[in-house]
């Protein structure tokens, strides 16, 4: 049996495998978890699935873990992007978690027309996806990518990805999106993106490029306006009971 801790690591996963630890995951394992040799765990990297492990080495600066057997296959999300304005840094973080936790692939802050925060700690942000992933029992940790412009972004936007906007100014409206019939079981549903505006809303030159564009449908997300936080996880959950994989 592996145990609770489950830790992402960045090293090849096999049987017998030895993975050698950073100095932060040796303080967090023996300094903060009090793990000790031949204590059990879960490792992950995101391409091998999950794997239990136990310690082979412990020391207050490194360590080493050996790798005994796989517990679970690797599991991809579906091919889900999301697209957000950042906001405040807490809030932010929220996104970020939750977005990992409910099955996006990939996470894009964009800054759009009134987007009130104009730089973002990438790195700072894959960590906090890292630490969704650990604790939500998944084996796919979703890429952080760089803030980018959100018109840049739709000028090169896939051909083969339909885009969910959700639109504030459509509070109260009936906009949905389209259901499909169930797929085999072997299938996944096909690339989609979602697109959250920020704080105050997006600039009427937005809304008027979003729906015009063919591969974007606008939804409303019920009668009142939410925050962009809550807003996130209502447009995540929406897609995934509608479209994704939790149908």
């Amino acid at each position: 049996m592996s145990g609770k801790i489950r830790l992402f690591v960045d090293h090849p996963l096999g049987q017998g495998q030895s993975v050698p630890l950073t100095r932060d995951q040796a303080h967090y394992l023996f300094g903060v978890m009090r793990l000790s040799v031949g204590d059990a765990l879960t490792l992950f990297n995101g391409r091998d699935g999950a794997w239990s492990a136990r310690v082979a080495e412990a020391r207050k600066k490194d360590g080493i873990l050996s790798v005994e057997a796989q517990d679970a296959p690797q599991a991809a999300p579906p091919d889900l992007w999301l697209l957000f304005a950042p906001i405040k840094k807490a809030r932010t973080d929220f996104i970020v978690e939750k977005a990992t936790e409910m099955g996006a692939a990939r996470i894009c802050p964009v800054q759009t027309d009134f987007t009130n925060s104009e730089r973002i700690r990438r790195d700072r942000l894959q960590a906090h996806a890292v630490e969704a992933a650990e604790q939500c029992g998944g084996t796919f940790v979703p890429e952080v990518t760089e803030l980018r412009r959100l018109d840049t972004l739709l000028d090169r936007w896939p051909a083969d990805r339909r885009l969910m906007f959700c639109d504030e100014a459509a509070a109260g409206e009936t906009l949905r999106l389209p259901d499909r019939s169930d797929p085999p079981p072997h299938m996944s549903p096909p690339p989609w993106a979602i697109l959250i505006g920020p704080e105050g809303g997006f600039s009427a030159e937005e809304r008027t490029r979003l729906r015009a564009m063919d591969r974007a449908t606008p939804v409303s997300l019920g009668p009142r306006i939410l925050r962009a936080d809550t807003a996130a996880v209502a447009a995540l959950t929406l897609w995934q009971i509608t479209l994704g994989d939790w149908r």
